[in-house]
This record gives C-alpha cells, structure tokens and sequence, in this order.
C-alpha cells in the first residue's frame, strides 16, 4: 500500500507514551493500526444503526441470551486450555 506523510496534532504526553513503547520507527504504525481499528469501530457502528433500522433495536433477552452464549464460548475455551484449537488442527492434518 502506498503511503503519504501527514501532519496530526496529539497530546504530547500520549505520544511521547506510545513513542517510548514502540521505540524508534514503530510510532507510525502504531498510529496506523489504531485509526484501522477506529475505522472497523465505526463501520460497526453503521451497521448496527443499519440492523436497527431494519429490524427494531436489540431487546434486553436478546441482550442476555448472547451474553449467555459468550460466556459459554468462554469457558469452553478456557477449558481446552492455550494452544488447543492448534493441536487438534494438528491432529487431523
């Protein structure tokens, strides 16, 4: 991808913050993933106003049920430990 250099203005502590963890040459591309991500937050945002639209606001049960639904994802997950999913990958190969 083709690149361009810009002029933003941030707050200098927050900078100098990110600066010192990155080191040297890793602030652009902090930057970079952070306005990517921003960007993903704010398409989601689009088409959760979309879905709405559409289909009404989400309702409190359908809030509880897919909450229900991720923290079973979670324990499941939690259970078959770290690396898992890569050692049953593995297994079939």
């Amino acid at each position: 991808m083709a690149t361009k250099k810009y002029t933003v203005t941030l707050p200098e502590e927050l900078a100098e913050e990110i600066r010192h963890e990155v080191g040297p040459g890793g602030f652009s591309a902090y930057v970079t993933r952070a306005i990517e991500r921003q960007r993903e937050q704010d398409r989601l945002g689009e088409l959760v106003t979309w879905l709405e639209d559409e289909h009404g606001p989400v309702t409190e049960d359908e809030l509880a049920s897919a909450e229900a639904e991720r923290r079973e994802f979670e324990r499941h997950f939690t259970e078959q430990g770290p690396g898992a999913a890569g050692e049953r990958h593995r297994r079939a190969s």
